[in-house]
């Protein structure tokens, strides 16, 4: 994690991203992070370019979710795994 000027901690992947991977309307959704940015994606429209660049497919997250629902902590949680994820892939 950095710090920004003000002290605070930026994240790469953060709750949003992951609510964007869990809610995505493609049976396949694919969270991708590409030059700063995580995209999600259905796993077909990642190209051999970026297959080194998947953080996680949603298949994978939605096993390890807690049977009560997402909440802003469960969220969070899952960012902050995904978030070492991309960073030991050296972002």
């Amino acid at each position: 994690m950095k710090n920004d000027p003000r002290g605070a901690i930026t994240r790469l992947v953060d709750r949003e991203c992951v609510r964007r991977l869990l809610t995505s309307e493609d049976d396949d959704a694919t969270l991708v992070f590409v030059r700063g940015d995580c995209l999600v994606l259905p796993a077909a429209e990642v190209d051999d370019a970026h297959k080194g660049l998947v953080i996680a497919r949603r298949d994978e997250l939605t096993v390890r979710l807690p049977e009560d629902g997402l909440t802003d902590q469960v969220l969070d949680d899952l960012a902050h795994r995904l978030d070492n994820v991309v960073r030991d892939l050296g972002a």
